[in-house]
């Protein structure tokens, strides 16, 4: 999976990246063969116009896979390893879905198949 971090306003350091690959390649796992044609694109940084809340800090997380419709997670929180843990597991749930219809999907045109085989 190719995978661009990109910050703003926040200069990130060498254990946040390691941090965000480690938890980005839990995701390839979800993906399977497209795992090498997907782009994941992740922005971290201090959310604007709230300076002085609690939950200052986002983490957003894209998935472009060739011929779909790309998947979007985005978290505030107040650290960035909470926000960027949040956002993973909210893609996870968005992947997870879509592995289901698609499997689902599958499996209802093969029973149709085997149907008109049948008759």
């Amino acid at each position: 999976m190719n995978t661009r971090i990109k910050t703003s306003d926040y200069k990130m350091p060498a254990k946040v990246a390691e941090y965000v690959d480690g938890r980005i390649a839990t995701l390839a796992k979800l993906l399977g063969a497209d795992a090498d044609t997907t782009r994941c694109e992740v922005e971290l940084g201090r959310a604007s116009g709230k300076k002085h809340s609690d939950h200052q800090w986002f983490a957003e997380i894209q998935i472009k896979r060739p011929g779909e419709k790309a998947l979007v997670a985005r978290n505030n929180e107040s650290t960035i390893n909470a926000a960027i843990d949040n956002a993973r597991n909210e893609m996870r749930a968005q992947l997870l879905k879509v592995k289901t219809v698609r499997t689902n999907k599958v499996r209802k045109d093969a029973a149709k198949a085997k149907r008109l085989l049948r008759s």
